[in-house]
């Protein structure tokens, strides 16, 4: 990481943003807008000011949580599961695509308020620790495992968090049925605390916990681009990122 993104990101941690003093390089547009507003008479009831969208563009089509939640989305909505449960994914992104077609049991460490939806039921719990709910012929944890012990969402830290979350969520699947996984995989194992793990792509599907009873399906990955590229192999793509994210299909193969 370059001394500029560093400065960058301790300045953040202390709820300092960089990007909004950059805005205000907008500052003169918004006061030549703000005098047209007034010279056609329109009336200013209180000031709002925004900088940053004048440099915004639509949107982005790309990115690990765009091609993640879109992709498993897909993928279990052609699966069509009889029951299917997510531990700790984003609940505004892949959980709200699967709520619009099928219900879905969310489990998270952290407090969800109560959904208005008919589709969302959520349970609060830690995933580190064995958990009686059962087995789901569908179960998806996207971009969640990498931080299971590092305390960042008011878990217990743990060395081993990450370990003791992928077999706990192994046993909440079904024979037959399918894990999705997604993590932040890079040029090895490393652990940014307190942020996140990156994983070596190959790592996860290595795992006792994993290969005694699953079989890897397909696996698809996002690059350092954010773009989405489909039917590598995980070995293939090893060493080739710095922070890509990993999507891995498991189906279970015995129990």
């Amino acid at each position: 990481m370059n001394l500029a993104r560093l400065a960058a990101r301790s300045l953040m941690t202390f709820g300092f943003d960089p990007r909004k003093l950059a805005a205000w390089r907008h500052y003169p547009l918004y006061r030549k807008q703000r005098a047209e507003w007034r010279r056609q008479g329109g009336r200013i009831d209180r000031t709002f000011r925004i900088l940053s969208d004048y440099a915004d563009s639509a949107g982005s089509a790309r990115g690990h949580y765009f091609h993640q939640d879109l992709l498993v989305a897909r993928l279990v909505h052609e699966d069509a599961p009889k029951r299917h449960l997510d531990i700790g994914s984003r609940v505004d992104g892949f959980v709200a695509h699967l709520a619009a077609f099928r219900p879905v049991e969310v489990v998270d460490v952290r407090p969800l308020p109560p959904s208005p939806h008919p589709n969302i039921t959520f349970l609060q719990a830690d995933l580190m620790q064995p958990q009686a709910l059962g087995q789901a012929d569908s179960v998806s944890c996207l971009h969640a495992i990498e931080h299971f012990g590092l305390g960042r969402y008011t878990d217990p830290v743990d060395v081993e968090g990450h370990l003791k979350g992928i077999a706990n969520l192994v046993e909440l699947v079904a024979p037959g049925g399918r894990l999705y996984l997604s993590v932040p995989i890079g040029r090895g194992d490393e652990v940014h605390f307190n942020a996140h793990r990156v994983f070596d792509p190959r790592t996860i599907p290595a795992l006792d916990c994993v290969r005694s009873v699953m079989e890897l399906e397909r696996f698809d990955h996002v690059d350092d681009a954010g773009m989405l590229h489909s039917g590598a192999h995980p070995g293939e793509v090893a060493g080739s990122f710095d922070y890509g994210c990993g999507i891995y299909t498991f189906r279970k193969c015995r129990n």
